[in-house]
């Protein structure tokens, strides 16, 4: 893992190791390759605003200046509960108790934060629905205009969730890739915010790594098991727990899963080759929509991130996810087909002896089911 350049971060391309400074935004290299940031050196304990009620008690770790005012809706400090799950203990994180039902909140606050700080006041997104609902959100409450492109598959009640924070809405007809590219033709006339792009999201979506620190006591777990469809929460973990490891805060890094539908695994697809680029496999339908991701654009970097940790990409079937749908929604917790994939991967993970029982694993849920009512629905025969 590079070692931090500075505390001032730089726009980075990992990949030639060319930086650019953070003013004024840019959203990908010249080339158009996607960006990081310069790493940065963590914080210890003692400098987290403990006052503090949101994912902004780590601001100190977060490359946004002291007198810059958080665009904030109180996302972050969910919960992390305790349950079996297939049979074992699992630690639980609830990321749909964040302001628009999803983990992409933490990623909207600190984006959106930055942006209106440098001067940004209109913005372009495309999302298969959580991601568009947060930006739409969050772009509401700094006092930007937001115009979000979204498959014509998506979800209504995300279409509606997006429509009444103000956002203009535009449907994309085809796959959740079709949206992108239409998108990535609109860049040169709105600034693109996204959420695959943008490398201050990836800043948002570290702040899981602080919070499952200092859920678990100042420790890191063994395991964390996360959807993947770009991966934006296995580059937060990547970096937050790599910040703290820098900072002396842990001795380890915790082993990373990134989980994938069997019908979308272009990434699993690569672990499994051993490769950096992309290899075939399947692309075909699936219901964990919010992984539908044909071509990651930070592929390379996600599959950096998990071999780091000493973790894998794993796939699931359809009728595991849905079986951990309604095993998850039957122990009172409802929750969208994507994020079931975490409980059906641990299953396998357990059952081929990969992770042990006694281990600390966190399974990263990160929608709520009020999201995916007409699917969910739909897999039990009714009509809504």
């Amino acid at each position: 893992m590079p070692a931090p350049t500075s505390i001032s971060p730089r726009y980075l391309d990992p990949r030639s190791g060319r930086t650019w400074p953070v003013d004024p935004p840019r959203w990908r290299a010249d080339d158009g390759a996607p960006l990081m940031l310069t790493p940065m050196p963590g914080i210890t304990r003692r400098e987290i605003a403990s006052g503090t009620r949101s994912l902004w008690r780590y601001r100190r770790a977060l490359p946004v200046a002291d007198d810059v005012e958080p665009v904030s809706l109180g996302e972050g400090c969910t919960p992390l509960i305790v349950r079996e799950v297939a049979g074992a203990r699992a630690h639980l994180k609830l990321e749909w108790f964040a302001p628009t039902g999803s983990f992409k909140d933490r990623g909207a606050s600190v984006m959106l934060t930055a942006l209106r700080a440098q001067g940004v006041t209109a913005v372009l997104e495309d999302s298969s629905g959580n991601g568009g609902a947060a930006i739409a959100a969050y772009a509401a409450a700094a006092g930007m205009a937001a115009t979000i492109l979204v498959p014509a598959s998506t979800s209504p009640a995300k279409i509606v969730q997006m429509k009444a924070a103000g956002a203009t809405i535009e449907l994309v007809p085809g796959t959740r890739q079709d949206c992108a590219e239409a998108a990535l033709a609109r860049a040169e006339t709105i600034f693109y915010a996204s959420h695959n792009w943008h490398p201050f999201f990836l800043q948002g979506t570290k702040t899981l790594a602080y919070e499952l620190w200092e859920d678990l006591g100042f420790r890191a777990p063994d395991n964390v098991i996360i959807p993947c469809g770009a991966g934006s929460n296995v580059l937060g973990c990547d970096l937050g727990f790599g910040e703290l490891l820098r900072a002396g805060e842990i001795d380890r890094l915790p082993r990373l899963f990134a989980v994938q539908p069997a019908n979308v695994a272009p990434i699993a697809a690569a672990f499994a080759a051993g490769s950096d680029a992309p290899v075939p496999c399947t692309i075909a339908s699936t219901i964990a929509e919010g992984t539908a991701i044909a071509h990651p654009i930070r592929l390379a970097e996600v599959l950096g991130a998990i071999r780091r940790s000493g973790g894998a990409a794993v796939t699931v079937t359809e009728a595991e996810i849905e079986a951990a749908l309604f095993a998850l929604a039957r122990s009172g917790l409802y929750v969208e087909p994507t994020c079931a994939t975490t409980a059906a991967a641990f299953a396998n993970l357990l059952l081929d002896g990969t992770i042990g029982p006694e281990e600390t694993t966190v399974l990263v849920l990160t929608g709520t089911g009020l999201k995916a009512t007409q699917r969910i629905a739909a897999l039990m025969g009714m009509e809504v």
